[in-house]
């Protein structure tokens, strides 16, 4: 509608480039209502959509159209967290809520004043940045928030919870859509000492971990594939998926190893379709996500041949490379230098995801053989990973140089992928009219001019064209 951001609307009409493409399956990233600190995966109301990209009525003219097509509309859920704008958080701050159990909430640790400094229930850091532990005033209490402070965790011990989530999971495959992608779905279930407790809140400091460069522990091994979580997903099946047909369902897995993969995902055990694992495209990450080392083709082949070993006799894999988190890998791990170079790194890494057992995941752009953004400075980045990490690693912990995070940012960062899609060669790409008063809400690769869906869509040799046989080959 011109004002700068992609939306239902958008998609519904672009549904032909799509079904002329083959897939069968749209995968949108979150378009509920939302504050939008994290793009959207900080949902404050899971039955609406946020008047950014729509309304209700419009996700179901996209529902209809696509569905006229052939294709099929899978939803982003997060239910590991909400929006601390979500209704559900608002009333558990209040201890006498009947909501007041349904996040993490802890006191201050003994001896320590409430809100100061070090008085956090534990040394847990969050994935983008600081302390995983955010003091609320009005409850007097800490509540656990794995990502940003404005994503607090859900308490999937609580039945209400459970319940909950999956009342509103049956409302939306009521509605028509085809299935969910479950946003970090293995953090559900964290792992509780005998008392109830969270591991070492009590404690100055926790008993496993390594205290990480920015001066806090790694939570992820007490909160990641923990000991209910084959209990919840077997009990989400049955409450919302059970009965139906013709729906898929992927979970992205952080802290999954291949072998756990083939037990979520083997239809006998009913759990989920499909898994996303993150263990290949760490290959090119040493401690921390920002410590960038070379690439090496023989990483990457272990990898996805540990993956591809686990799945032989039963489950199911998910191939990707790229997606809304992850960098162009064209860019990444290809090279973009010129053209001759793009088109054909591009070309094998689109063969050598289709040619493995599983299902393909093609992220916008990546069968035009889209490359990073290559910005140059951080007020060019939107996302807040990036930009948390910055101040952290750089302004704070001071354990890493300006010149080296810019370059991992521009390596690895998350606006990489979230350049607008390049569907021509004029102003701002197609994503916007080129004469609209607004321009896109994050800045244009200045390559759309060469790197665009009308220049390659008729071309037999590109990338493009390339992605199409492969499609129709599996």
């Amino acid at each position: 509608n011109g004002d700068g951001v992609g939306d239902l609307k958008g998609i519904t009409s672009r549904l032909d480039y799509l079904a002329d493409l083959g897939v069968d399956v749209v995968w949108l990233s979150p378009v509920y209502k939302s504050p939008q600190d994290d793009n959207g995966y900080d949902i404050s109301d899971y039955q609406d959509i946020d008047p950014l990209f729509g309304t209700l009525e419009d996700m179901d003219e996209l529902l209809a159209e696509a569905h006229k097509r052939g294709l099929k509309i899978v939803m982003d859920l997060v239910v590991n967290h909400t929006s601390d704008e979500h209704a559900w958080f608002q009333a558990s701050r209040d201890k006498d809520d009947p909501h007041a159990d349904w996040y993490w909430w802890r006191p201050a640790r003994p001896g320590h004043e409430p809100g100061t400094p070090g008085a956090e229930p534990n040394q847990w850091g969050s994935y983008f940045g600081g302390s995983a532990w955010q003091y609320d005033p009005k409850r007097g209490e800490y509540y656990l928030h794995q990502f940003s402070r404005k994503q607090p965790d859900l308490n999937w011990e609580n039945p209400e919870v459970r319940k909950a989530v999956y009342k509103m999971m049956n409302w939306w495959m009521d509605r028509g859509i085809d299935g969910f992608r479950m946003d970090v779905i293995t953090l559900i279930s964290k792992r509780l000492d005998g008392h109830g407790r969270l591991p070492g809140e009590i404690d100055s400091e926790l008993s496993e971990g390594e205290m990480g460069e920015e001066g806090y522990t790694d939570a992820s091994p007490f909160c990641s594939d923990g000991p209910r979580l084959d209990e919840f997903l077997a009990e989400m099946r049955r409450e919302v998926f059970e009965g139906r047909e013709g729906y898929m369902n992927v979970g992205e897995a952080p802290g999954i190893t291949p072998a756990r993969n083939e037990h979520v995902t083997d239809p006998k055990n009913g759990e989920l379709d499909m898994l996303f694992l993150f263990d290949h495209v760490g290959i090119d990450q040493e401690g921390s996500k920002w410590n960038t080392v070379p690439f090496e083709v023989k990483n990457l082949r272990a990898r996805l041949a540990d993956q591809q070993e686990a799945v032989k006799n039963a489950g199911w894999a998910s191939l990707f490379f790229c997606n809304h988190d992850q960098p162009r890998v064209v860019s990444r791990w290809g090279d973009d230098a010129d053209r001759e170079s793009r088109e054909l790194s591009a070309k094998a890494f689109g063969m050598l995801l289709h040619m493995h057992r599983g299902t393909p995941y093609i992220y916008e752009g990546e069968e035009l053989g889209m490359t990073n953004a290559h910005f140059t400075t951080l007020e060019q980045y939107r996302d807040l990973e990036s930009i948390n990490a910055y101040r952290q690693r750089v302004e704070e912990a001071k354990c890493q140089s300006a010149e080296s995070m810019m370059a991992a940012l521009a390596l690895i960062g998350r606006d990489n992928a979230r350049t607008p899609m390049q569907w021509d060669a004029s102003r701002y790409a197609g994503f916007t009219a080129p004469d609209a008063a607004t321009e896109p809400w994050i800045g244009v690769n200045p390559n759309h001019v060469e790197i665009n869906a009308a220049e390659e869509f008729d071309d037999p040799g590109s990338v493009y064209s390339f992605y199409k046989k492969l499609i129709a080959m599996r």
